[in-house]
């Protein structure tokens, strides 16, 4: 039964993520962690860390990643599937339509409004994501002045590497490095 809710859930975030692994991950979050606890968001986020250090698209390695956790190697095939079959249903059906009658406007105009939405479910994860980070909470802090002065410096150095174009996999390794060493001495 776990091999089944796990392959339905991953098919609806495989079906309503427009935009990229990043814009699954807000989608994965609400349903491995906010509905069916199967994860703390600790572990999602470390899945999520995971899953961008590892090679293929993020949304499949979460999926993957995500189902190993909750119900073992079956599960990491159930989920990997769900993820990834509505999406290939949906681009060869889009694929055949699109050869057939070349430029469909409307369905152009429906991507185009799909963006903004996009940048909301990213947006939406990042801002989670960094409470955790700099405050340990999943929510807005009680006490904004608590501030994880370990997470901010590596959150800092983070986005100075980041917009200097540096790997997201060197980015990673040294942000893992950093927090050993901090870990360590501080």
């Amino acid at each position: 039964m776990i091999y089944c809710l796990l392959f339905w859930e991953f098919a609806k975030v495989g079906l309503f993520c427009v935009g990229g692994g990043y814009a699954s991950m807000p989608l994965i979050q609400a349903s491995v962690v906010d509905t069916y606890h199967w994860l703390t968001l600790g572990e999602f986020i470390d899945i999520f860390t995971i899953s961008q250090m590892t090679p293929g698209p993020i949304g499949i390695n979460a999926a993957t990643f995500a189902g190993m956790k909750v119900a073992g190697f079956g599960g990491a095939v159930a989920a990997t599937l769900g993820f990834a079959a509505p999406s290939l249903l949906l681009g060869i059906l889009l694929a055949r339509l699109f050869f057939r009658y070349g430029d469909i406007g409307p369905i152009r105009g429906a991507l185009n409004g799909l963006r903004p939405a996009v940048v909301a479910l990213i947006s939406a994860a990042g801002i989670s994501f960094l409470f955790l980070a700099l405050w340990n909470t999943e929510t807005p802090p009680a006490d904004w002045s608590r501030i994880d002065l370990r997470g901010a410096l590596i959150l800092a150095l983070s986005l100075a590497a980041a917009r200097q174009k540096i790997s997201v996999v060197k980015l990673l390794i040294g942000s893992g490095l950093l927090g050993v060493t901090l870990g360590l001495f501080f």
